[in-house]
């Protein structure tokens, strides 16, 4: 007989009026019948296989991939031909060839010839670490998805996260099982700047004065940081205790790949402290400036003059300018500017995550404030990131009147103090000045760093890296002897575990963040005179005649 639209169920004595389910008639074989799952979208294709990642880079199917082989073989050169010209006779041996021939094992251009390739002995050292960057790239770049890079939300208050080393926290904090190295690999290197600074100014920090990390100046610079990020001692931390707060302000000087980071990267550093307001300033003549979506950018008018060209003017936008006919070269001209804003599209990024809250149009641009080229973004009522392209020296006047120890720190990330100027020779020798000391580099930064009392974190690549920027403070007068130890050198727990390949060496490699030391400005503490001094009037302070008051 035939199904009703509607079906009669009885349960618990009560009468329930259901919609039917199915609108056709039931036959005698209908209990064979199974029910459709609702159909859903297929997820696409990866581009690359799991088990097909290797390929040699100037045969890789990606583009940029290729256009990286063709700049590692136009910058460096054969280890076998420098090695032999090094150590002979220089004007018998030739010099150096360009690499051109790549290992078939990892894939990178790395010697001149294959028999170079099968005399170098050294090369076997390291060549596993370049196939595992070399499939970590192709994977990148695979089209599959990464669970790796799927972050959590806040944290529960029942739960406490742990900042022991990456797999506790990980743990901790409800990220996605890492089922292998090369997942490993690809949250560190994304994870790795914003954990390592709230590792290093969290309550819950693995650096403390029992493994003889932090010293006794550097717990008070600390403690004085934590009253602003953390509540008393018994009090839950939500985000009702951030009312009546200063703002938390962390200031990234010579901001470069971490300023290129999505923001929702960055919100992994704000959530471990809900009862505190932060603003992450990237800060550098490298910063990369973010692009504006489509619906920001103002439609021009028919009657209104073209736009001046600036740092948010598109390719597209300057592509469709039209050309007048009467002014010849015009279209030369254009086609110049095209090809020089292309040249800098690298440094331009794209927001990946919507931000939760609607973005205002008005912080896109805000030159007007800091005189350089910047953007902010309201990323939360908990987090806002400013980047500012532009040399810290310029716009320290700006902030030297609001910076304080208890709510303001200055972290670098591998600086280079210890290394040559390219651009700065000394007068008197002629050579090249130290970064730290160069004008056009980190000159007067870190002595108006250490006047302001904030204390500031330095991290290094290698033993060696640290090691030589820790040797330049002791070569300028402004720093040497100025400043208090907040946190000894030593290893960070939360460094990339991806090596990093050098364009004009394959052999060196790094690994960011490897390490991590912190200083501060030196404090001059009041001492008051005891009160023995006091009652028997001795020590008191002279007049400038040299007369003892009374």
């Amino acid at each position: 007989m035939a199904l009703t639209r509607t079906a009669t169920w009885v349960a618990r004595g009560t009468r329930i009026s259901r919609p039917c389910l199915h609108q056709h008639r039931r036959t005698l074989f209908n209990w064979l019948w199974k029910r459709a799952e609702p159909s859903q979208p297929a997820e696409q294709a990866p581009l690359l296989s799991q088990d097909d990642l290797f390929h040699p880079l100037s045969q890789s199917p990606f583009p940029a991939l290729q256009q990286r082989a063709k700049t590692i073989k136009n910058s460096a050169s054969c280890p076998v031909c420098t090695s032999s010209h090094e150590s002979g006779d220089k004007e018998t041996h030739a010099q150096p060839k360009a690499v051109e021939y790549e290992c078939p094992e990892c894939g990178w251009p790395t010697h001149c010839s294959e028999e170079h390739w099968k005399v170098d002995t050294e090369h076997d050292k390291y060549c596993s670490r370049l196939r595992d960057a070399n499939e970590d790239e192709h994977d990148l770049r695979s089209g599959r998805r990464f669970l790796e890079f799927e972050f959590p939300g806040p944290q529960p208050m029942d739960e406490t996260m742990s900042f022991a080393n990456w797999d506790v926290f990980w743990y901790t904090r409800g990220f996605a099982s890492m089922d292998s190295e090369r997942s490993r690999r690809h949250a560190s290197k994304v994870m790795t700047f914003p954990i390592t600074i709230g590792s290093t100014i969290h309550q819950y920090s693995p650096l403390m004065v029992k493994n003889q990390r932090v010293t006794p100046e550097g717990s008070r610079s600390l403690a004085a940081l934590r009253t602003t990020l953390h509540v008393p001692p018994g009090t839950p931390e939500t985000e009702e205790q951030a009312v009546g707060k200063p703002q938390f302000r962390i200031f990234i000087l010579g901001a470069r790949y971490e300023s290129s980071l999505p923001p929702n990267a960055w919100e992994q550093l704000a959530l471990p402290f809900p009862a505190a307001h932060l603003h992450v300033y990237f800060i550098g003549p490298q910063t990369a400036l973010p692009r504006p979506a489509e619906e920001d950018q103002p439609k021009p008018s028919p009657s209104a003059p073209p736009p001046s060209s600036g740092i948010f003017t598109s390719d597209k936008a300057v592509a469709e300018k039209p050309v007048q006919e009467d002014r010849p070269g015009e279209a030369a001209r254009i086609s110049t500017e095209t090809e020089k804003k292309k040249d800098n599209t690298p440094m331009i990024w794209e927001i990946l995550a919507p931000p939760p809250i609607p973005r205002l149009k008005t912080t896109r641009s805000v030159d007007h404030r800091y005189g350089h080229a910047s953007y902010t973004v309201p990323y939360n009522e908990q987090f806002q990131i400013t980047g500012i392209r532009a040399n810290y020296l310029d716009i320290h006047p700006q902030f030297e009147e609001t910076l304080d120890p208890y709510s303001d720190v200055f972290f670098f990330f591998h600086p280079g103090f210890g290394f040559p100027s390219t651009r700065s020779h000394d007068e008197t020798t002629g050579e090249p000045m130290l970064q730290i000391s160069s004008p056009t580099e980190w000159g007067g930064i870190v002595p108006m760093i250490l006047r302001s009392k904030c204390p500031m974190f330095v991290t290094g690549f290698s033993p060696a890296d640290m090691e030589r920027d820790i040797k330049s403070l002791s070569t300028d007068p402004e720093i040497d002897g100025a400043f208090d130890w907040v946190i000894t050198p030593g290893p960070n727990a939360f460094c990339s575990e991806k090596w990093e390949v050098s364009d004009f060496d394959p052999r060196v490699m790094i690994r960011p963040n490897w390490g991590i030391w912190g200083i501060r400005g030196k404090m001059n503490e009041i001492q008051e005179r005891p009160w023995w001094q006091e009652w028997l009037k001795i020590g008191k302070p002279k007049d400038q005649e040299g007369l003892v008051k009374t």
